[in-house]
């Protein structure tokens, strides 16, 4: 168990405040594994799900964690797979009962659950809402019937339509979830996707570019992608159709009406602090002297194992100071409007000598602006994201 006299020990960092707090919680089944996911998802053998015992295992990896935490209020939960959906909302509603009796909740803390049109039903979104989520994100990526075919998702057009409708009649706040850059996708079946989604009116749009991931099946056998000017003019097209939709691009892939952006992600990005339970789960926390990242055991009847048995933890470490600027920047630098320097100060207790120089080599390539109290990416920083992150590895 993490020994917490061990954390609050004295060290050579000095945090002013602790950050926000998310809980992150990870449910890691799905339906058919997608062949581009490098996520932490298992395929559904045989229909069994081991619903209950592995809602106990979170619980207790909970709890395990509660001395890290204690008293601290949590901003947000966000319940992520593999396909959260295909739990009951019965054992959706149980696990929040069980998050609420344990975690100091603020008012407003925003609860999302991502769902796949495959496992829709209209009654069960309604009934996760009434379980306590208070944002749905789909996961469409496509309302082309050929190009779900070939990236293996299980859902077709009609039925990510009839998902994306009802998310919109049961919750106030939903995102679509849409990919780019698909196998032999043109620019034309790009802009065919990104209307039928805006006309669904989300107040939130996640738009991520098709990479090959390694151990995933297309890095196996890889299709054949559109090439990258064809992807950059897909990039910009989004960019133009969601702004004249009244969606502003906040962060590199997230698109947002005033009001409706992610908290749960902006924490990520911000370099807020957030708790990681579930099979696999990542986790980062702050304490007056150092940050702290966990994860936890990976393959999901093993975690349950270990979770019930008190050691739900496989690795833990502290982040090094040499490590901590890039790891910074790494979310930061992903935000349109970039961050205040005292964020970076307050986030990784170190003084702004630290990224003076990469900075200044920044602003000099054009790839950031900065005043004396805020720094933001250029148009040429977010187009050079990794460039420019690049800067401040240790």
């Amino acid at each position: 168990m993490s020994d917490l006299a061990h954390h609050l020990r004295p060290g050579t960092l000095q945090l002013g405040a602790l950050p926000p707090l998310s809980l992150y919680v990870h449910l890691p089944w799905c339906i058919r594994k997608c062949p581009y996911c490098d996520f932490n998802s298992h395929e559904v053998r045989s229909g069994e799900l081991p619903e209950q015992r592995y809602l106990d295992a979170l619980v207790a990896d909970l709890e395990h964690s509660l001395p890290l935490v204690w008293g601290r209020g949590v901003h947000s939960i966000f319940i992520g797979g593999g396909t959260p959906s295909l739990f009951s909302p019965q054992g959706i509603d149980r696990l929040l009962g069980d998050i609420r009796a344990r975690l100091k909740l603020e008012a407003d803390c925003e609860i999302t659950l991502e769902a796949n049109p495959g496992t829709f039903e209209k009654e069960r979104f309604r009934a996760f809402r009434d379980a306590g989520v208070t944002r749905l994100s789909v996961g469409v990526q496509s309302f082309d019937d050929a190009q779900l075919k070939a990236i293996g998702r299980v859902h077709d057009r009609a039925q990510a339509l009839a998902a994306c409708e009802e998310a919109q009649l049961a919750f106030d706040t939903f995102n679509i979830d849409l990919m780019y850059a698909l196998p032999g996708q043109t620019l034309a079946q790009l802009e065919e996707d990104l209307t039928q989604a805006l006309a669904l009116l989300p107040p939130h749009l996640s738009i991520y570019h098709l990479t090959l991931e390694p151990n995933t099946a297309f890095a196996k056998y890889p299709p054949v992608l559109p090439p990258e000017d064809t992807a950059y003019a897909m990039l910009d097209r989004i960019t133009e159709v969601t702004e004249a939709a009244g969606l502003a691009r906040y962060e590199v892939s997230a698109y947002a009406r005033p009001g409706h952006r992610c908290w749960h992600n902006l924490n990520y990005w911000r370099f807020g602090d957030y708790l990681g339970i579930g099979a696999g789960a990542h986790g980062k926390l702050s304490f007056p002297h150092r940050v702290l990242r966990q994860v936890r055991y990976r393959e999901p009847r093993l975690y349950m194992d270990k979770a019930l048995a008190g050691t739900p933890v496989t690795q833990e470490h502290e982040v090094t100071r040499a490590d901590l600027p890039f790891e910074f920047m790494l979310g930061a630098l992903r935000l349109k409007e970039g961050f205040a320097l005292r964020e970076f100060a307050e986030r990784t207790g170190l003084p702004l000598s630290a990224i003076e120089p990469a900075l200044a080599e920044a602003e000099r390539k054009g790839l950031v602006t900065r005043t004396l109290d805020h720094v933001q990416p250029t148009v040429r920083g977010f187009d050079f994201l990794s460039d420019l992150q690049g800067l401040f590895l240790p």
